[in-house]
C-alpha cells in the first residue's frame, strides 16, 4: 500500500525546486492572501496553507500553467476556505482598491477629502460581496488579472467569472450610487 500523496517522499531536487518557489513567490502569496482576508495575521495563516497545499501537490504540477497562476489558485482556494469555515462576516481593512484608479466624479475642492471617503465607501462595498464574487473582483480588478487569468485560477470559465464580476460590480455600484450621486438643481 502507497501512502498518500502529502506523504510520499519528495526527491531532493524537487525539494530544493519547491524551496525555490517558496522563496520567490512568498511575498506574492502573501499579498493576494492579505488582499483576500483583510487581516496581517489571516493572510499570515492563509500563505502557510497555501504553501502546505502546493507542497502537497507539487509532483502533479505539470508546468500547463504559470506557477504564478498555479499558486493564486491555491493561494484563492485557502483563503476562500477559511472565509467558509469561519462563517463570519470579515471585512477587508486593504483590498488594494487605493491602487486603483479612482473616477473623479466631482469637481469639489475637497478632492483629497472626498477621494478618501469614496476609497473607504468602495471598500466597504466590497466586504459586502460573497466571498466567490470579492475573490472574482480582487483578482480582476485588484490584481489586474486578465479575464483568462483569473478564471484558470478560480477553476471556473471565462464566461462564469464574467458573470461572477458583473454580479459583484453591481452590488458595488448600486452601494456607491447613494455617494456619488449628485443633487439637482
Amino acid at each position: 500500500m502507497t501512502p498518500p500523496a502529502h506523504e510520499q517522499s519528495t526527491p531532493a531536487g524537487d525539494l530544493e525546486d519547491f524551496d525555490s518557489i517558496v522563496e520567490q513567490h512568498s511575498d506574492f502569496v502573501y499579498n493576494v492572501a492579505y488582499r483576500v482576508m483583510g487581516s496581517p495575521q489571516e493572510a499570515e495563516d492563509v500563505t502557510q496553507d497555501a504553501f502546505l497545499s502546493a507542497y502537497r501537490a507539487y509532483d502533479r504540477f505539470r508546468g500547463q500553467s504559470h506557477v504564478t497562476t498555479w499558486l493564486y489558485r491555491i493561494t484563492m482556494n485557502a483563503a476562500l476556505m477559511r472565509l467558509r469555515k469561519t462563517k463570519r462576516d470579515r471585512t477587508l481593512t486593504n483590498t488594494g482598491v487605493d491602487d486603483m484608479e479612482v473616477i473623479d466624479w466631482t469637481k469639489n475642492p475637497h478632492k483629497d477629502a472626498l477621494d478618501s471617503e469614496l476609497g473607504d465607501k468602495l471598500r466597504e462595498g466590497i466586504d459586502l460581496l460573497e466571498p466567490d464574487l470579492r475573490a472574482a473582483l480582487v483578482l480582476r480588478d485588484v490584481q489586474g488579472l486578465s479575464n483568462a487569468e483569473a478564471a484558470e485560477t478560480l477553476d471556473i470559465t471565462v464566461s462564469a467569472l464574467k458573470s461572477r464580476l458583473h454580479r459583484a460590480r453591481m452590488v458595488v455600484r448600486r452601494y456607491l450610487e447613494e455617494y456619488v450621486r449628485t443633487p439637482r438643481a
